[in-house]
């Protein structure tokens, strides 16, 4: 058949009306109930809002209400406030330097396309109005009651498109979503006070944040301490860095605090909270070789550069960015996570030795109550007595006995004893070694310890003398494509670790050369998993994580084995140097290596306090 056919209508091009613009842009904008609690407080914090109260009924799907203290609204900017791409925020002379959390006017005039909207905004010194928008239909300013600020109500979301609702999730993950929101932002602005309030059935506060006061790190402390927790900040290295322009700040949390999923992990670029796969790749290879595999840090990183430098307006949800140098910025988060990783070495997190406390169990107070079934009767007593009454000899009284743990006979010299990890006292089972400190004691695994400092030890032999390199008898070509040539831009890196590539016609690479530690190699395969990490994340660690599991097993192979007996000069010296290296707080598997008990703790045990 052809198109010129008569009976074929050919298709006409149509002008899409100004609400079926607004509800297909609604798309891209809002996405869930969480997407419009992100636009909505963003815009209260853009108008100088210091409080912001969110309120919330059936997981946002019937009821977003923000309120919000700041410079309000006039009658004549709310009909503009509800045009789509009109707003305060920039002139549209230069997109690149973006100051505030939104810029590109679409969010009020999407909700207004897919919920009932209503706005009710007064400036100080006028008077209050409202505007309300039914899916995408707008009415009348009018005459309103407020005191100041403004007040966004949304009702019924997608009601307007009902197919949306189709895609809702339950109202507890739309919940969870939302506070998720609203605790980020709360990161982000720690002298601003957040409410959130479920008035699904009557009213449920779900996250509550005061305002914070003192200088930026006390007042970043203070909201962490809220929004993630007491353990995170007790556990925690503080990060204050700077590089060409770039500057990074926050708080990581130290190897041994730890979590099972990638919950605790949060970002901001200039204030911005933003989820982007770079930052968390550079975040990962901070922490490579302190933790294991299953396991996954937790932070809070506020990058800080010039706006030109980063291009927000990647995605209409402005939660992705886009570096104009995003090797100098990885650069910058790896160096800063590693230096102050090492800077806190010797710390462990203080919940291992809560966990200690916790399974301890004092004896009862009262003696367990006996059955009659368990009660001897009174000729096994006699039998008892009788088969006890021959007297021991001295050699086997009880308090001459060989112990099963060493003790040592000198008393620490108080300086010792003064040292974060103290005086060497004891040896228990050839392996746990006790140590008494001014303010308690510390056992520490000396296996674990040991290997830590050994690999320490061999990563910095390889840093000053360079990774031997081993020449292969026939240069192995692999052939990867238009991959080759991204690869071959990271030759001079790849080199450094001992691996040298080199082209070898379109499309393909020679490999002449491969780390001697790594012996008998897949070449291929290990190329490709570099070139894999290479167009994930713009850099690959993957090499280098070999080599350092190299390291690692011989480390492991090389420490203090379980069931030597170490003398009172072995174990101080053991500490001492756990006290200087980088690290030494945890083994190269992520697990810690020692444990600190304070004697009060030690004393609230047997009820001295």
């Amino acid at each position: 058949m052809s198109l010129d056919d008569p009976k074929i209508s050919r298709p006409v091009i149509r002008q899409l009306d100004e609400t079926a613009i607004n509800r297909i842009a609604a798309g891209e904008v809002v996405e869930r109930p969480a997407s419009a609690v992100k636009e909505l407080v963003e815009n209260a914090l853009d108008a100088g809002a210091t409080r912001v109260l969110i309120e919330i009924a059936h997981g946002g799907k019937s009821l977003i209400r923000v309120t919000d203290d700041g410079c309000g609204m006039g009658a004549a900017d709310l009909p503009l406030a509800l045009s789509r791409h009109a707003t305060s925020k920039i002139d549209g002379s230069d997109l690149l330097n973006i100051q505030s959390f939104g810029f590109r006017g679409e969010a009020l005039p999407s909700l207004g396309a897919v919920g009932r909207l209503k706005i009710t905004s007064r400036v100080p010194g006028e008077a209050a109005h409202d505007l309300r928008v039914t899916g995408g239909e707008m009415g009348e300013v009018r005459p309103a009651a407020l005191s100041r600020g403004t007040v966004v109500e949304l009702r019924d979301l997608f009601f307007a498109t009902p197919a949306r609702l189709k895609f809702m999730r339950g109202d507890r993950a739309e919940v969870q979503a939302i506070t998720d929101v609203v605790k980020r932002l709360a990161m982000a602005e720690p002298a601003v006070g957040f409410t959130l309030r479920d008035v699904t059935e009557g009213e449920r506060v779900l996250l509550r944040a005061d305002p914070e006061s003192g200088d930026l790190f006390d007042a970043l402390a203070g909201r962490l301490r809220t929004l993630i927790g007491r353990d995170f900040i007790d556990n925690a290295i503080k990060i204050d860095t700077g590089r060409d322009g770039l500057c990074l700040l926050g708080y990581a949390a130290l190897p041994t605090f730890s979590r099972g999923a990638a919950v605790a992990q949060f970002f901001f670029v200039n204030g911005r909270p933003v989820r982007d796969k770079q930052l968390y790749g550079a975040l990962r290879a901070g922490y490579m070789d302190v933790l294991a595999r299953d396991r996954h840090p937790a932070a809070a990183l506020f990058l800080e550069c010039p706006p030109d430098r980063v291009d927000v307006n990647v995605h209409p949800a402005k939660s992705e960015v886009r570096f104009r140098d995003p090797g100098a910025v990885r650069a910058l988060i790896v160096t800063a996570l590693r230096q102050g990783l090492a800077g806190d070495g010797h710390r462990a997190s203080s919940t291992v030795g809560d966990g200690v406390l916790g399974a301890f169990r004092p004896e009862p107070a009262t003696p367990p109550r006996v059955y009659q079934m368990d009660r001897p009767s009174q000729t096994a007593l006699l039998r008892a007595r009788d088969w006890q009454a021959p007297a021991l000899s001295e050699a086997a009284l009880p308090w001459q006995a060989t112990p099963s743990a060493r003790v040592e006979d000198t008393a620490p010299l108080p300086e010792t004893t003064a040292r974060p990890l103290g005086a060497a006292r004891a040896q228990l089972h050839e392996n746990y070694i006790i140590a008494q400190t001014d303010s308690g004691m510390v056992i520490v695994d000396a296996h674990a310890a040991h290997e830590r400092l050994v690999y320490e030890r061999l990563k910095r032999q390889m840093a000053e003398n360079g990774i031997a390199r081993q020449a292969l008898l026939i240069p192995e070509i692999v052939t990867l494509g238009d991959g080759a040539a991204r690869l071959l831009e990271h030759a001079d890196d790849l080199a450094e670790l001992g691996l040298m590539i080199e082209p070898f016609g379109a499309g393909t690479i020679a490999v002449r050369e491969t780390p001697a530690v790594l012996g008998s190699v897949a070449v291929e395969p290990m190329l490709r998993d570099i070139l894999d990490e290479i167009d994930d994340l713009g850099q690959s660690e993957a090499l280098r994580a070999r080599i350092d599991a190299v390291l690692s097993r011989v480390a492991c192979h090389g420490s203090v084995r379980t069931g030597r007996r170490m003398t009172a000069e072995d174990m101080n010296a053991l500490l001492r140097e756990m006290e200087t290296t980088p690290k030494s707080g945890q083994c190269n598997h992520g697990r810690p290596t020692f444990v600190t008990l304070a004697l009060a703790d030690i004393e609230r045990l047997f009820g001295r306090t």
